[in-house]
């Protein structure tokens, strides 16, 4: 069986609020690079919140979870590297 040429791309969440410019900026970055993401908004979900700062220890957004790996704040470089880009 031939394989495919294009690789699923893993779960990418993005943990944001809304006054948050850093998390406008990064959410503008995935859709501009095509990605499909879950955007969750801390603000209004406070099991999300409790979860984000159980993954990360990190009280600050954004953070992009990009299958296992947590980045926190606008990371170009590791999203890239994370996603295959």
């Amino acid at each position: 069986m031939a394989e495919s040429k294009t690789k699923k791309q893993p779960r990418v969440v993005v943990f944001s609020t809304p006054s948050c410019p850093w998390c406008t900026r990064v959410k503008s970055y995935l859709r501009q690079k095509g990605v499909i993401f879950k955007d969750v908004d801390v603000s209004r979900d406070r099991r999300a919140a409790e979860d984000m700062v159980r993954r990360t220890g990190q009280q600050g957004v954004p953070v992009v979870l990009i299958g296992h790996k947590a980045i926190v704040g606008f990371d170009k470089p590791k999203i890239d590297k994370y996603l295959g880009l």
